[in-house]
């Protein structure tokens, strides 16, 4: 097969719409996440980028950035709450919270908290 170093009009279309379409639903997923923390008052112990009681969110995303498994550990953290992985004040449990709902928010987390600066 040969490459001809092109590409036709048609798939770079393509291709900056998908890139297009991923931005907007990040977006979408952040405000909804956003709107998630404020329902169910988590920004009354965690900031964006400082400790209140719990720690800032681009703390958190900083200590996961590497880890492969961040998203399903937070949001089991957040469904079950629980202490000892940033002190000794203990997380309230979210259980209410839907596994979707669930994913927003850590995804959210450790993308920063994009929506809420």
């Amino acid at each position: 097969m040969r490459c001809s170093g092109s590409i036709s009009v048609p798939w770079l279309l393509a291709i900056l719409g998908m890139c297009f379409a991923s931005g907007v639903a990040a977006n979408a997923d952040d405000a909804k996440a956003s709107a998630l923390a404020k329902q169910n008052g988590c920004l009354g112990c965690h900031a964006v980028n400082k400790k209140i009681v719990g720690p800032g969110y681009i703390e958190v995303a900083k200590k996961y950035a590497n880890d492969p498994n961040a998203t399903a550990y937070l949001k089991n953290k957040i469904l079950k709450g629980g202490a000892g992985s940033w002190g000794v004040v203990p997380m309230p449990a979210f259980k209410g919270l839907s596994d979707i709902e669930l994913t927003y928010l850590a995804t959210w987390i450790l993308r920063g908290a994009p929506d809420s600066r």
